[in-house]
């Protein structure tokens, strides 16, 4: 039984997420499909690539990932299927797929679809699902795609001494992301003590292992299961307590 994953900015208070259930299902009614978010921002692929990216892998290999996000396509060239490490990826051109893949796959197939259609998602998901579920050969299942678009992401600054990162997401619990993955703060810090700042607060001097490791209230870092920095209120909401956002610097001296 093939698994088909849904993530989406749909919400679920329309019939969106329903219409394109049921075409793929009517493709296979056999499928097992499995809910990630509907509740990414509208129009907002950098959430939604930081979502796709931390759980793909967490699905058995042959899976299918649906990703739609900010689908106003206009081009004919607009859907792309993607084969990467075993697993499937369906959803737009829009930069999507390059924030999510550190290098760009080389299965890579535009799909065809009405454009006239009212809802053409609901004609391009069910029949590439449906062409990948019945196991027909993935190369025939488009037209093979050259040039996709991309997106750039702010990467840390790295000095001997400093790292300069940036909040790239905020959980539903307002944890705070920031672009700095666990291997390259050790690899910087080599031992080293450190004092992490952002906006007027004062510094973070230790890494946790967990959140109960400082007292209720009081504001911490971890590394999290993405492996990237975190910065956390032990049952509080780091974003709103110390004003962070999206994009916001973050600064992490060695000494």
């Amino acid at each position: 039984m093939a698994i088909v994953t849904l993530t989406t900015d749909f919400g679920l208070t329309d019939y969106y997420v329903g219409v394109v259930k049921g075409a793929i299902l009517c493709q296979n009614p056999t499928l097992n499909i499995v809910d990630i978010s509907h509740n990414v921002k509208t129009y907002d692929i950098v959430q939604a690539s930081f979502i796709i990216k931390n759980a793909y892998k967490s699905f058995p290999k042959g899976t299918i990932h649906i990703i739609s996000i900010n689908n106003f396509i206009d081009t004919p060239e607009g859907y792309l299927a993607i084969k990467y490490k075993d697993y499937y990826f369906i959803g737009p051109d829009n930069g999507l797929f390059s924030l999510i893949f550190e290098q760009l796959p080389e299965e890579v197939y535009y799909l065809d679809f009405e454009s006239e259609a009212k809802f053409p998602l609901k004609q391009v998901y069910a029949k590439a699902v449906g062409h990948i579920a019945n196991e027909q050969p993935f190369e025939e299942i488009g037209t093979k795609a050259l040039n996709i678009q991309e997106r750039i992401t702010l990467q840390p600054v790295v000095s001997k001494s400093q790292i300069r990162g940036s909040v790239i997401h905020i959980d539903n619990y307002e944890n705070v992301i920031v672009n700095v993955p666990q291997v390259l703060f050790e690899q910087v810090a080599n031992s080293r003590n450190f004092e992490l700042y952002f906006k007027r607060y004062d510094p973070i001097k230790e890494i946790c292992f967990r959140y109960s490791d400082v007292p209720v209230g009081e504001t911490l870092c971890l590394f999290n299961l993405t492996g990237y920095l975190e910065i956390s209120v032990n049952l509080g909401k780091a974003a709103s307590l110390h004003s962070l956002n999206i994009d916001d610097t973050i600064q992490i001296d060695f000494f």
